[in-house]
């Protein structure tokens, strides 16, 4: 196969057509350097301003104020998942901390990931698990059970698996809330001063897998403890501008590329919400009309706009749409072991017109076999 599909994969996923030309060229020669963007130092100046440039698109993309620092780390989602507990709650056995638990919202299978690893490293307490509905939908203010003294606040903005998503962050008050916005970063404007800290693991919307970017209220650094292992220690990356040891030169690059599409090309976070809003309300609307043929995993208020989960009405009928749907380039639809059906990502670089050739493939599918 020589053209182009349309891959509708929950990650590593679709990367924007330009940012991928353009790195066709650099990967043999970058523009004044003389070699390959896989082959230039972390040290070197022109890494450096790739660096820093991929800083300055994302302070610009999200309103990032100076007394946020940002990292660029390796290990994805699930190291932050200890990560997270060991710096800002003190870790078991290690450094004593004067903060209490830390407090879970667990959504879906990330978040349910991300308190597993947070009990090995803390005090934690869950203030809410969907677990009871299948995680298909998100808790209602009153329905938090948040400790005034926590440590920190964790919540996965979007979860991926089930497809529900925050509209808006939840009110923790003066605690510190923590994100893992991973499946969702860069996808709509965040206001940041809300949060303690957000991290994303690139390869949904921000780049190839590789890198994961890390906001952090500056402040917080200071409840890391000097006894964590280097690499362990947020403090020590940003000492060191994320370059203690060698980053993921590569994914930086793609970042900083990617950041650039939004701020150029697309307008920026806002013009990109609607965009993205526009695209999953095209696959919403033939759910909703679809009589039952096709039924939604989330709740309608909670409902993805990254990730449309939704089931058809047997096994054999959705092996027969991923089927038929690849032989018109639609790929990767399967949906998650744990919840079955169908999962349509969505992520920004998707575009319009992929979005509209599964819609009019959804349509006709259910004509044909609807009984």
């Amino acid at each position: 196969m020589n053209a182009r599909v349309y891959n509708f994969s929950p990650g590593p996923a679709v990367l924007p057509e330009v940012v991928l030309a353009e790195l066709q060229r650099d990967l043999m020669c970058l523009p004044g350097v003389g070699a390959s963007i896989l082959e230039i130092s972390h040290r070197s100046r022109a890494f450096e301003n790739i660096l820093h440039q991929a800083e300055t698109n994302l302070r610009q993309l999200l309103g990032i104020p100076e007394d946020y620092t940002i990292l660029f780390l390796q290990g994805g989602s699930r190291l932050q998942f200890s990560m997270v507990p060991m710096n800002l709650a003190g870790c078991k056995g290690r450094a004593a901390t004067n903060h209490g638990a830390a407090n879970y919202i667990i959504s879906g299978s990330w978040g349910k990931y991300a308190y597993k690893e947070a009990v090995k490293e803390c005090e934690t307490a869950i203030a809410w698990d969907g677990a009871k509905t299948k995680y298909d939908r998100l808790p209602a203010a009153a329905e938090f059970a948040l400790h005034p003294a926590a440590a920190y606040v964790h919540y996965t903005s979007n979860e991926t698996i089930e497809g529900v998503q925050f509209p808006t962050e939840p009110v923790v008050g003066e605690v510190p809330l923590v994100c893992d916005a991973s499946s969702d970063f860069l996808s709509r404007p965040v206001d940041i001063p809300k949060y303690g800290m957000i991290y994303a693991c690139a390869q949904k919307n921000a780049g190839p897998s590789g890198v994961t970017v890390v906001i952090l209220r500056k402040e917080l650094l200071e409840r890391s403890a000097d006894s964590l292992p280097g690499y362990m220690n947020y403090k020590t990356h940003a000492e060191n501008d994320s370059l203690w040891n060698t980053p993921p030169t590569f994914a930086i690059y793609v970042v900083s590329l990617i950041t650039k599409w939004l701020i150029t090309d697309i307008g920026g976070l806002a013009k990109m919400k609607a965009q993205n809003e526009s695209k999953a309300k095209q696959l919403y609307d033939v759910i909703d009309v679809s009589q039952g043929f096709y039924t939604g995993h989330a709740q309608a208020a909670c409902r993805s706009m990254m990730n449309v989960v939704f089931r058809l009405p047997s096994d054999e009928l959705t092996s027969k749409f991923t089927s038929e749907a690849a032989k018109q380039a639609l790929t990767e639809l399967k949906g998650h072991r744990s919840v079955g059906g169908i999962r349509a990502s969505i992520y920004n670089a998707m575009p319009v017109e992929g979005v509209e050739q599964l819609r009019d493939f959804m349509l006709e599918f259910q004509k044909s076999n609807a009984k």
